[in-house]
């Protein structure tokens, strides 16, 4: 560039014609640069390249430049970085590390101190690009579980249950709510599949969609009914902010003005 800069357009007046530009440039690098001894290998740059370079030349590009942009995600305890709103796995013992990632529109690639060591299709946002071979022998199968089949199986426990699945991964980023829909699934293993729905619809009617809440709520209960007497029915906990019902009351007490 500096010897294109100084011995070219320098100091030189030239049209704002881009043709008549590109014509001067071209002429200027046949007959001047490319036509003096080189002051190093002293041969003539224009017969060196068309005796031994002009052969190896590809095709020009007929497609703009795909600029690429860079980030630094880090590799989550799931085998997967994020990237551009989407989800690439890698290797265990990447774990915990901070990677370089290079994203274009075909293409993602991962680097680690300068070496590339993951290559992945680009996806779109929401989705993700898993390789199976990332994972430790006997784990891949976790890798392949879907969001399709994870609602499918709560539809099939309950009506209820099913709907809040399809609720809690809903979004354009489904994946990051996928162990709450597992941990969904366990509720419905570990206490009776009719209170679990029950519960979902409750709480859908209020438009809470946090499993652990469920759970939380769940243990509450069955921690009252294991401490009852048989055959009684008890109060269950309040809630740690509720008021007394006096408070919403909107006559005047007995016996006031």
């Amino acid at each position: 560039m500096p010897f294109v800069r100084e011995r070219w357009f320098a100091g030189e007046s030239f049209s704002d014609d881009i043709a008549l530009l590109r014509d001067a440039a071209e002429a200027w690098s046949r007959d001047v640069a490319g036509g003096r001894i080189h002051g190093t290998t002293r041969r003539v740059p224009r017969e060196v390249f068309d005796a031994e370079e002009r052969g190896f030349l590809l095709p020009a590009p007929t497609e703009a430049f795909d600029v690429p942009r860079w980030s630094e995600p880090k590799v989550h305890p799931d085998h997967h970085v994020q990237v551009a709103r989407a989800l690439y796995s890698v290797p265990t013992r990447y774990i915990g590390k901070k990677l370089r990632a290079r994203v274009d529109k075909k293409t993602v690639r991962l680097y680690l101190q300068g070496e590339l060591i993951k290559n992945h299709p680009r996806m779109p946002p929401g989705k993700r690009s898993t390789d199976t071979n990332d994972y430790p022998t006997g784990k891949a199968p976790y890798a392949s579980r879907s969001v399709d089949s994870l609602i499918s199986r709560a539809r099939a426990i309950s009506e209820h249950v099913g709907v809040y699945a399809e609720r809690l991964l809903a979004g354009p980023l489904p994946w990051i709510k996928m162990r709450q829909g597992y941990g969904l699934l366990r509720l419905c293993e570990r206490y009776a599949v009719d209170k679990v729905d029950a519960l979902c619809k409750r709480s859908l009617a209020f438009d809470v969609i946090d499993v652990p809440r469920l759970e939380r709520m769940l243990k509450q209960a069955q921690t009252a009914e294991d401490a009852a007497p048989p055959g009684r029915v008890i109060q269950l906990p309040k809630s740690r902010f509720a008021r007394d019902p006096a408070s919403f009351s909107t006559m005047p007490p007995k016996g006031g003005e």
